[in-house]
This record gives structure tokens, C-alpha cells and sequence, in this order.
């Protein structure tokens, strides 16, 4: 690999550029919405949870096979931080085969695992110039979710990554449970159910019971959400918490993924 340089800090302008925003329903009319009142602000969060299998990945004994390689030090994000455990894997694929593997690195000066970050050696016999597909793998085991983030890249020589400055994946947009993104102009599509948002209040995507995505309005009137599908099509809802008037508004088939 010649010290391959890792390009995965594009990934989230490169996948969230595909993905569409909504303002307003379909037609252009207003949408209906319903309000209960609510003294409390509500505690909204996505369960990452899901149901894959331990994968088996195995180091096949890179150093016999691959005479050159790069270090990579990985920390997740924020949000998984606080499923981080000792059985966590992080994987490098490069075109589909394993070039490095993981479990989280121990602090330096001490025998501490320190959850949620990783070193590992980036294999391989690569010149330098190859467009490949690099894919990096994070397995969650409190979480049964294996997170994956992709992208076709040129080789560039001479770097390592995560060292100077940290490499943080936003591991969440490669998610296998929510495979499906969508970026709302939350305030646009509020106004167009006939509500009157301001910044600092709540607001939630649902699809049933499940939510979705949250953020808070920003004061300047211009809050972007991220949404979470399972699939395209999916009908959201979406919930905006009003704490001065003490009422949750719901706008039922707000948007579509």
C-alpha cells in the first residue's frame, strides 16, 4: 500500500450530496397537525441497535503476504461512544479483501483499553496510484450492528491518518439498519403544517414509535435534520416541542424518505 493515505474524511459531504431535502409535502399544500400539551421536554434518541451476527474477521498474517502499509488510528463518534466495549472490532477492506484489523487500542503509559479507539496497519503491495475501493468497518458488540463506510480512491503515498489530527468516522452514516438518508429544512417544512417555530425547541422525525433523527432549532431560523430510513418511501412524522407554550406539535406524513 506505500503508506497509503486514507480518504474517509470525505465520506459524509460525498453521501450526504446525494441525498435530497423536502420543505413542503408534495402537492405544496399545508399539512395538518395535532397539539397535546406537555410540560416536560421529551427525550428523543435513535436505538442503534440491531441484529448482525460477530463477523469473523481474522488477521490472515498480513505481514507474510504485504510488504508495505500505513497506520491508521480510528476513533467512533460521539454518538456510539456510549456502547464502546472491549469486544469491538475496526476493519480495513481495500476492493473487498481485508487489509487491517483491530480491537481497541490500550492507553499509552497504562494497561487501560481505551474504548472506542483504534490503531491498526493498513496492508498491502500497492504502488501508490491505484483507484481503489477502500471500505473501513466498525462492529459494535453492545449494538450487534456492524457500521460500514466506502469510497473510491486514488492511493497517495507518504501519509498516515488520525495521529496530528483526530479521524473521527461518521460511522452512523454507514449504517447497515439505517441504510437510507434524508436532509430536512426543519423550519420550512414546520411553517408548512402551520407552526410558527423558534430556535432552541425540540425537534424529532419518527416513522410509528421509532424515532428517526432530532436537533435542536437554531436561533438563526435555518436548522437542518438528518433522517434515518430504513427504506425509501417511508411516511415521517415529525414532532416539534414548543417549551414556552408547554405543547408538542405532531405533523403525521410530514415527508417521505
Amino acid at each position: 500500500m506505500n503508506k497509503t493515505k486514507l480518504m474517509f474524511v470525505l465520506l459524509a459531504s460525498l453521501i450526504l450530496g446525494a441525498c435530497s431535502s423536502n420543505n413542503d409535502d408534495d402537492s405544496g399544500k399545508q399539512i395538518a397537525h395535532t397539539e397535546t400539551p406537555l410540560s416536560e421536554a421529551p427525550v428523543w434518541q435513535i436505538d442503534w441497535s440491531y441484529n448482525q451476527e460477530r463477523p469473523n474477521w481474522t488477521d490472515p498474517g498480513f505481514s507474510s503476504i504485504y510488504g508495505n502499509w500505513t497506520v491508521l488510528k480510528v476513533q467512533i463518534e460521539k454518538a456510539l461512544k456510549p456502547f464502546a466495549s472491549e469486544g469491538d472490532m475496526m476493519a480495513l477492506f481495500l476492493d473487498g479483501e481485508l487489509r487491517g484489523l483491530a480491537t481497541p487500542a490500550f492507553i499509552v503509559g497504562s494497561n487501560q483499553v481505551g474504548l472506542g479507539k483504534f490503531v491498526l496497519k493498513a496492508w498491502g503491495n500497492e504502488t501508490g496510484t491505484e483507484t481503489v475501493n477502500m471500505s473501513l468497518q466498525y462492529y459494535s458488540q453492545a449494538l450487534n450492528h456492524i457500521f460500514t463506510l466506502s469510497e473510491e480512491i486514488t492511493l497517495n503515498s507518504d501519509e498516515t491518518t488520525g495521529f496530528e489530527t483526530d479521524f473521527i468516522p461518521e460511522f452512523t452514516y454507514g449504517s447497515a439498519k439505517y441504510p437510507v438518508l434524508k436532509f430536512i429544512a426543519v423550519e420550512s417544512a414546520l411553517r408548512s403544517a402551520g407552526i410558527t417555530p423558534s430556535g432552541n425547541n425540540l425537534v424529532g422525525a419518527f416513522v410509528g414509535d421509532e424515532c428517526r433523527g432530532t436537533a435542536k432549532l437554531s436561533a438563526t431560523g435555518s436548522t437542518s435534520l438528518l433522517v434515518y430510513g430504513r427504506s425509501t418511501g417511508e411516511s415521517v412524522t415529525l414532532k416539534y416541542y414548543d417549551a414556552a407554550a408547554g405543547k408538542l406539535h405532531t405533523v403525521t406524513d410530514a415527508f417521505r424518505m
